[in-house]
């Protein structure tokens, strides 16, 4: 079985620091790594490159470039491990809401990349993970509230009891070949048309 390259974007405006974190990451494995040195353009880019983890370097950050970043970053999609020189809790609180996945403070040293990448790469996944769970959660709720208001309107329009209402949801929805919840949400629409 062949492994897949891991593509990797670097956005870093010093060419000859980009090139440092290109050999470093070569080091680690069979890589495809793409440098961007110019920030215009980026959020047409990124999808275009399709990369599995993005390395931004600031050895020091305007607010401007900053925020351009960010805006082409958001919604991350992927692993996003940002490198800054300096402390600065505003920027760090903007990058963690556009999604970035490691923001690291003091630098970016060529011996910390591995270890970096593969925490952010894990941080990714789990907070892909927890949001995944939120999205089911709500859904399941949503679909709660949807079957409870169905079997509201069938035990009004036909007098049964809760459990008969649910049963005959349970029946239109094997018979049609669609989720229960599918079937109550098709209910309480044609209830509310009617009334």
């Amino acid at each position: 079985m062949t492994q897949t390259r891991l593509k990797i974007v670097v956005i870093d405006e010093d060419k000859a620091r980009a090139f440092e974190i290109v050999d470093a990451l070569c080091e680690e494995g069979d890589v495809d790594i793409t440098v961007l040195g110019d920030f215009t353009g980026l959020a047409r880019k990124l999808p275009e490159l399709k990369p599995d983890l993005i390395l931004v370097d600031f050895q020091s950050p305007n607010r401007d470039r900053f925020e351009q970043i960010l805006a082409a970053l958001a919604p991350a999609e992927q692993p996003v491990a940002m490198f800054v020189e300096k402390s600065d809790p505003q920027l760090m609180k903007s990058a963690i809401e556009a999604g970035v996945s490691a923001y690291v403070v003091d630098g970016l040293r060529m011996d910390r990349i591995k270890p970096i990448l593969e925490m952010a790469t894990a941080r990714f996944h789990g907070n892909a993970k927890l949001r995944a769970e939120l999205d089911a959660a709500k859904t399941a709720l949503e679909d709660r509230k949807v079957m409870d208001r169905a079997k509201g309107v069938l035990m009004k329009a036909r007098g049964v009891s809760e459990e008969e209402a649910y049963t005959i949801l349970r029946k239109a929805a094997m018979d049609q070949g669609v989720r229960i919840a599918q079937v109550a949400a098709n209910l309480v629409l044609a209830a509310g048309l009617l009334s």
